[in-house]
């Protein structure tokens, strides 16, 4: 029989749906992110028992084996300390010209409105392990950034 007179379900139609993609490497995160991690599973799992929705449920729940297994493998980093920039440091920087400041932290918790930057972001990646007056190389700009400053920053901390 020809596919032109064959009745298709509606379900072949659909792109499949797939897990959401872990970040590669380990999930470092500050006391902040930990603590973020686990009100999103605690939320998720409040908004699956609310829904009767089927559809709106498997969406849910892909959401919280994505977060369960996020909180689960976090690794809290320690503070820290004001001479070297690390995950959880708040630092000011030259860069271009122009004087900034941003917060390190783990993938789940950036939010670069906020000026909180992923420690796997190519920016962060130059900035870590840094001391205050270094001079670091950026796309491929010898002094490109100068640190100005870097301490723990309270609001990840907590």
């Amino acid at each position: 029989m020809s596919v032109a007179f064959r009745r298709e379900s509606d379900d072949e139609h659909k792109e499949p749906e797939y897990e959401l993609p872990i970040p590669v490497g380990p999930n470092l995160v500050t006391p902040r992110g930990l603590r973020l991690l686990g009100e999103e599973v605690a939320r998720i799992e409040a908004a699956i028992a609310a829904t009767e929705a089927e559809e709106e449920r498997k969406k849910l729940q892909r959401r919280l084996r994505y977060f369960h297994t996020r909180h689960a493998t976090a690794e809290v980093q320690p503070a820290p300390g004001d001479a070297v920039v690390a995950i959880g440091s708040r630092v000011t920087f030259t860069l271009n010209g122009g004087e900034r400041s941003l917060t390190v932290v783990g993938h789940d918790e950036a939010d670069p409105a906020r000026s909180h930057i992923a420690f796997s972001a190519p920016l962060a990646r130059a900035l870590m392990g840094a001391e205050v007056g270094e001079t670091l190389e950026y796309q491929d700009r010898e002094d490109a950034i100068e640190i100005v400053a870097t301490r723990a920053d309270p609001e990840v901390q907590a």
